[in-house]
């Protein structure tokens, strides 16, 4: 028992058993779940209540075995064997059952009081396979239970078995096989004899399914269309939150100069507050809030699938020749919905060494932030208009995203060969069957754990922001702002990238939020004292060919879009993540090496052949 005298129960299993789904449906607690390996790297508690009596639950890391060769078979086995559990339960997967009762063997070798809960056994019915639980727990020797977490049934029976083995004196402990091999054949005979299957194969679906999805012919431009539709659906959807957030926004703002006028509040107050600080506030809600309301939930509709685990098969290859660990590719995808959550997705990758280069290269791809400054400058200089002009803009961003990726690839494959230099680990990827998802959960969970919490981290940041940008446009030092002696200084050093002042002042303005980037540099070029909105896509092309851009320039804006620091939230994320200033700065360092060079080089080549 704990320390509050509650029976302290722990859910082990393998990745992608609906453990943690299990967990949240017996605690009420909001944890994500996910259908890909290794989600799970961190010890979850949780409490419930059964028949009066309160109880600890225990989320362990998902593992295929309790060898202690990865951290989360170490946090698993310490656990265990730790003495602070009064009862385990064994979460296994009942379409692959077999595979899971290995798992179930070695947890009942640590731990006298075992309960195996056969998990999913909807999912078994509607694949034709049956699972005599009784026969399995004659076999076992422990309690079986059945359930279906994400159906909620048979949770007060596995509570009641979990309880009243913990009660129960302790069970005498087999010895551990001296071969793994003897515990595999016994798995196999303990499943023989449950299990039957009224299907010559119940998993032919999924193996027609991954012969189109993870093929060499098929699987690279499949995943780029989903993709590319994922973008489309989020450009597309967008657009009109965008416009009634900032509708709404904007009349709250009018309704604060009300209520600071009626005060009598001085005008410097009421400008650096409702002008500043609320009106960054309200532009980084606006702007950053609807695609990431769409962007995530379709993320996560492909994670629940069971699609994602297949993007880390497709691209696995590639980055073992980048000599890092294949999980980066679900990290990277994340990177394209927010790079903070991105980082911290870097968790489930074991090796430091690939850990730290997951890291430091998931800047290279651009977060949804980024996405209104490349989509407002395709959609003025290299996009038409007409029907199919969001196909268009989803189609060249898509080009620019494939960019980043080329990017992190061979950025991968520079830190492997210089300052973190290493073999490429080897890691079991499963390929979990493809499930129905979970809409409702899937909508909730993306926006209450993702949106909502990254936008969260985006205001916190935006606000204090808002008052810095505000003091630079409206402080004077002599006849000029601040922020026109800070564009004037930065001048040169823009043009030398095909930039200008202006630009390069609102990227490093920009740093808490990338959304707020394009208003800035409208704001300095027409010498507002605040955030300017772009009334049209033709309003801002027209200001911004008076300023003297052309197709250069609008290209090497969105090549430094792609590649320049992260944002202020990405950076607090990478320094938690390694606690170290010196990989925060790398961080910060390489993107903006990468942006800054070729940057140099487009515009370089654009006066060389005098388009620029």
């Amino acid at each position: 028992m704990n320390a509050a005298g509650e029976r302290v129960i722990a859910l082990a299993g393998n990745p992608n058993v609906g453990k943690s789904t299990l967990f949240n449906a017996l605690s009420g607690l909001r944890q994500h779940t996910g259908n890909w390996p290794g989600k799970t790297v961190e010890v979850a508690r949780g409490s419930c209540v059964h028949r009066g009596e309160r109880l600890e639950l225990v989320d362990l890391p998902g593992t295929y075995s309790l060898s202690a060769r990865s951290p989360e078979e170490e946090i698993a086995r310490a656990f265990l064997t730790g003495g602070e559990a009064d009862a385990a339960v064994v979460v296994c997967d009942a379409v692959c059952l077999e595979r899971n009762l290995i798992l179930a063997l070695q947890v009942m070798e640590c731990i006298p009081h075992v309960v195996v809960c056969v998990n999913l056994l909807d999912e078994a019915r509607d694949r034709g396979i049956t699972v005599d639980l009784e026969a399995l727990a004659r076999g076992l020797g422990v309690r079986v239970v059945g359930t279906s977490a994400a159906r909620e049934e048979g949770l007060e029976e596995l509570l009641e078995a979990a309880v009243t083995a913990a009660g129960e004196p302790p069970r005498p402990l087999p010895p551990a096989p001296a071969d793994g091999m003897e515990r595999v054949r016994r798995a196999e005979k303990l499943a023989a004899r449950a299990v039957s299957c009224r299907r010559a194969d119940p998993m032919d679906r999924d193996r027609r399914l991954d012969r189109l999805l993870t093929s060499r012919l098929t699987g690279i431009p499949v995943m780029l269309a989903l993709l590319g539709l994922v973008l489309w659906l989020t450009i597309a959807g967008a657009n009109y939150p965008s416009a009634w957030l900032s509708a709404g926004l904007g009349q709250v703002e009018e309704w604060l100069s009300w209520l600071f006028h009626a005060m009598g509040a001085p005008a410097w107050l009421h400008d650096a507050l409702v002008l500043g600080v609320f009106k960054v506030l309200s532009w980084v809600v606006s702007v950053m809030l609807p695609p990431m309301a769409i962007f995530f939930p379709l993320f996560t509709l492909l994670e629940d699938l069971g699609y994602l685990p297949r993007v880390a098969f497709l691209l696995d290859h590639a980055f073992q020749k980048a000599r890092a660990c294949g999980k980066q590719a679900l990290t990277m995808c994340q990177g394209f919905g927010c790079n903070a959550v991105g980082v911290e997705g870097c968790r489930i990758i074991d090796s430091p060494r690939e850990r730290l280069i997951a890291i430091l290269t998931n800047s290279l791809v651009p977060c949804n932030g980024r996405f209104p400054t490349l989509l407002m400058l395709l959609s003025i200089f290299f996009v038409g208009g007409g029907p199919w002009a969001s196909l268009q803009a989803a189609g060249l961003l898509l080009a620019l995203l494939v960019l980043g990726v080329g990017m992190t690839f061979l950025c991968s494959r520079l830190l492997s060969a210089t300052v973190l230099r290493g073999v490429p680990s080897s890691f079991t990827l499963e390929l979990p069957p493809f499930r129905k998802p979970r809409v409702g959960q899937v909508v909730a969970r993306s926006v209450l754990d993702r949106t909502l919490f990254v936008l969260g981290r985006a205001a916190a940041v935006a606000a204090p922001a808002g008052l810095v940008i505000w003091l630079c446009a409206n402080v004077t030092v002599g006849e000029r702002s601040i922020l026109d002696h800070c564009t004037a200084f930065l001048d040169p050093v823009g043009r030398f990238m095909g930039l200008d002042g202006v630009l390069l002042m609102a990227f490093i303005l920009g740093f808490p939020a990338n959304e707020i980037v394009l208003p800035i540099a409208l704001m300095a070029y027409l010498s507002k004292g605040t955030l300017v909105e772009a009334e049209s896509a033709a309003a801002v092309g027209a200001l911004l060919a008076g300023q003297g851009w052309t197709e250069v320039t609008a290209v090497c804006t969105m090549v430094f879009s792609l590649f320049h620091w992260p944002c202020s939230t990405t950076c607090l994320t990478i320094y938690k993540e390694t606690g170290s200033l010196k990989w925060t700065a790398g961080a910060i360092l390489l993107p903006t090496a990468v942006g800054v060079t070729l940057c140099a080089a487009i515009a370089a080549a654009g006066r060389l052949l005098g388009v620029g």
